[in-house]
């Protein structure tokens, strides 16, 4: 990592205001609120269309949030009231804030036609400008960070989805972010292939990373999270720490997807 990542239960990384999103006339996100702090990681576990996924692609502008307010280290990046713009932030600055949330996804997208280390290193040299042969070199670091700096001239198709799954994360570092968010990210893999994603995922932990992880594996949820948010039916029905959600569920919501899949 090229960062110094510590962490700083003061400073907010994110905090999301009252997030509603609809899809026509499906409401998929009903009013989230939450905040997650710098080296904080939250995992967000609930069953399917619970709203998990589209909260995260709504905190980096993949998707437009219907109403509500998003702020990234306390920067309003997204003002929505009856899906609406508020704010009208800078195009430029809105980018700049949407680099700083890294995202890696179920299906991995990496460009098949690129060697993997083409994949880390193209947008850092599309979006930042940076220098071709600082990138790389950087990118290399990345890749011997996952384990993969001998696959650098590969190309995706000749890996294992666990390693394809690596490299984006790797790919997602190269540009810097502050905060990385996972979309399930080993939902794709054989049950072989988990172990290597998560273990890279414990490794960024480790080191400070501020991460928002939407996960189905709770055992990873128990050991790595601080704290553990359960939604379902597009609002969150409980949130704290590991103990107290996984293994001391209040909600009988909660308490019944938990004995579904413990």
């Amino acid at each position: 990592m090229t960062q110094n990542l510590k962490k700083d239960p003061s400073q907010v990384m994110v905090r999301v205001k009252g997030i509603k999103k609809n899809f026509g006339d499906l409401e998929v996100l009903k009013g989230v609120d939450f905040q997650v702090t710098k080296g904080e990681v939250v995992c967000i576990i609930g069953p399917s269309g619970s709203g998990k996924s589209t909260l995260l692609r709504c905190l980096n502008q993949l998707e437009r949030i219907t109403e509500g307010e998003i702020y990234i280290e306390e920067e309003l990046m997204d003002k929505r009231v009856d899906d609406k713009t508020v704010n009208h932030i800078d195009a430029k600055r809105l980018q700049a804030l949407r680099c700083d949330l890294g995202m890696v996804f179920q299906n991995f997208n990496l460009f098949p036609h690129l060697k993997v280390i083409d994949n880390l290193t193209i947008a850092p040299i599309t979006v930042k400008k940076a220098d071709k042969d600082t990138i790389t070199q950087k990118g290399l670091e990345l890749l011997d960070m996952v384990g993969l700096k001998d696959r650098a001239d590969e190309y995706p198709v000749r890996l294992s989805g666990g390693q394809q799954q690596r490299v984006a994360i790797a790919r997602a570092l190269a540009m810097d972010p502050k905060i990385m968010l996972f979309d399930e990210p080993t939902s794709a893999l054989d049950p072989e292939l988990v172990g290597e994603v998560l273990n890279t995922m414990k490794e960024l932990a480790d080191e400070g990373m501020t991460m928002i992880i939407v996960t189905h594996e709770i055992g990873f949820a128990r050991e790595v999270a601080d704290r553990v948010i359960f939604m379902a039916d597009g609002v969150i029905c409980e949130m704290g720490t590991p103990e107290q959600v996984i293994d001391n569920p209040q909600g009988e919501r909660t308490k019944s997807f938990l004995s579904k899949i413990e």
